[in-house]
């Protein structure tokens, strides 16, 4: 009898142990092969832009103490083309969190360049920028260009590509909570080492592709300028890849500007996949 309750104590005390840490881990998958943004996006043509360096396959985010771990699996192998020394070059993430999911709370603009909005419901706390230039680049840039979303946006204390994966650790003594109960967005776009106007570092979308430029899109500034993002629930679904092409849908008006601009909506919180240790 001792034996059995001192196995239940032990059962249940795990138990009640488990939630707290997955509580700090959550992952996602994204179907592979809908890098194409809204459905139509090609890659430009210079030989660094790979098949698959655009097409986000898989992301996780786990807090440990003051410090967040991400990272973000594409659908290729890295290279550093332009020798960044982060072991990747052409690569740019946009990781977005909704910490408190109350609608009208946050911000609903992405920062320029992207060309994209949030519905109200999933309106973002904090941005995480995932760059291969130098932090004090990306830093300076969003200092200049970020406007009143500057000091929500956080860029890594590290930055590395090797395999498949791209990983980050950033400060995450401003993230408060738990992030199985946040929601999150992932951008994957093209780091810009000469950003157009006052584009953040990113890489335009024209009506044809050029040698820096990816094509199928508009020559103003009405598309959106993101090639792959989680959808549905995170689960890597093929149904999620229509869910892709309909959130980035977007409508030009004849000056080039923006009629209907895409909506973002975001996954995770109660309902998000937790991973458990």
């Amino acid at each position: 009898m001792k034996t059995s309750r001192l196995a239940l104590f032990t059962l249940a005390t795990a138990l009640l142990g488990a939630p707290a840490l997955a509580a700090n881990k959550v992952s996602f998958k994204d179907p592979t092969g809908d890098d194409k943004g809204p459905g139509k996006y090609v890659y430009p043509t210079d030989t660094a832009y790979k098949r698959g360096s655009f097409d986000l396959t898989d992301f996780s985010l786990e807090k440990k103490g003051d410090k967040a771990e991400i990272t973000v699996g594409l659908n290729t192998s890295l290279e550093d083309a332009w020798k960044t020394g982060n072991g990747f070059s052409v690569q740019m993430i946009f990781v977005f969190i909704d910490t408190d999911g109350k609608e009208g709370s946050g911000s609903t603009d992405s920062p320029p360049g992207l060309n994209v909005k949030f519905a109200p419901q999933n309106a973002w706390e904090k941005l995480i920028i995932i760059s291969p230039q130098a932090a004090s680049r990306v830093k300076a840039e969003v200092g200049s260009k970020g406007g009143a979303q500057k000091d929500n946006i956080l860029v890594p204390l590290r930055v590395k590509g090797s395999g498949r994966k791209i990983s980050a650790t950033v400060d995450a003594s401003g993230l408060q909570g738990e992030p199985s109960q946040w929601r999150y967005q992932v951008l994957v776009q093209s780091n810009e080492g000469f950003p157009s106007g006052n584009d953040l570092l990113t890489r335009k979308v024209n009506e044809y592709e050029g040698q820096h430029r990816f094509g199928g899109g508009n020559d103003g500034d009405c598309d959106p300028h993101v090639m792959d993002l989680l959808a549905g629930a995170g689960k890597g679904d093929a149904s999620e890849e229509k869910a892709q092409y309909e959130m980035l849908s977007y409508e030009c008006a004849e000056d080039g500007t923006a009629k209907k601009a895409a909506t973002l909506t975001m996954v995770g919180g109660e309902a998000a996949p937790v991973e458990k240790k």
